[in-house]
């Protein structure tokens, strides 16, 4: 898949799964849950031990999962991502030299931001979609909102505090995609390897987004 299809396919899924766990063993299995339960996105942080290696097995495992490095620091790191076969990368925030990198190399990168200006700066630098992270403390879906209302162009990925209950807002406030982590992949579920219960939740987060977008197209 090029970049323009793995920015689609990230769009159309409207979920955009975040792992963060404390091993490598941890991380396989919960990508893998989702990978199964039909989500075919997944980011694994950096801060997995391992995660590199993680990244590669996935990729090789799954070639047609869309496997991607999160809290990519710096243009090694990045390299290291791609050269695993991550197909996008991800930043809590604006980082201009793992930007660079991914445009250079014609990949899929995802920053993070939060105030407009940093929105903004982001999207001028060529990115593909804003991660507005953290987004609970600053109004949650009512900021996204307040973000759409001057930049309807600017694709957003609402991270950081999104659940069951708010997801529902965040898409009808007109985030792209929704990011989720322990909502989708619970520590509980991880360390029992209860496969079932991460399908359960892939299958009602993706009802909610679709639903949400349903009732949109309707208005």
């Amino acid at each position: 898949m090029n970049r323009n299809e793995i920015r689609a396919c990230i769009e159309e899924v409207g979920i955009f799964p975040a792992v963060r766990v404390t091993s490598a063993e941890l991380a396989h299995f919960a990508a893998t849950s989702v990978y199964e339960a039909g989500i075919p996105v997944v980011e694994i942080t950096l801060t997995v031990p391992g995660a590199v290696d993680v990244i590669g097995q996935l990729a090789n495992q799954y070639p047609d999962l869309i496997v991607g490095g999160g809290t990519v620091l710096d243009a090694e790191m990045a390299k290291r991502c791609l050269d695993a076969g991550a197909r996008f990368l991800t930043s809590p925030g604006l980082v201009p030299e793992v930007v660079e990198f991914a445009l250079r190399n014609d990949v899929v990168i995802i920053p993070g931001a939060l105030t407009p200006s940093e929105v903004i700066a982001a999207w001028k630098a060529g990115v593909d979609f804003v991660k507005i992270f953290p987004c609970a403390p600053v109004g949650g879906a009512r900021y996204i909102r307040a973000l759409k209302i001057p930049l309807p162009q600017i694709p957003l990925i609402a991270s950081g505090g999104v659940d069951q209950i708010t997801a529902r807002d965040f898409i009808l406030a007109g985030a792209s995609a929704i990011g989720i982590g322990a909502e989708l992949m619970p520590r509980e579920a991880l360390q029992t390897r209860k496969k079932e219960w991460i399908h359960e939740l892939a299958r009602r987060f993706s009802a909610i987004v679709r639903n949400a977008r349903e009732t949109m197209s309707a208005v």
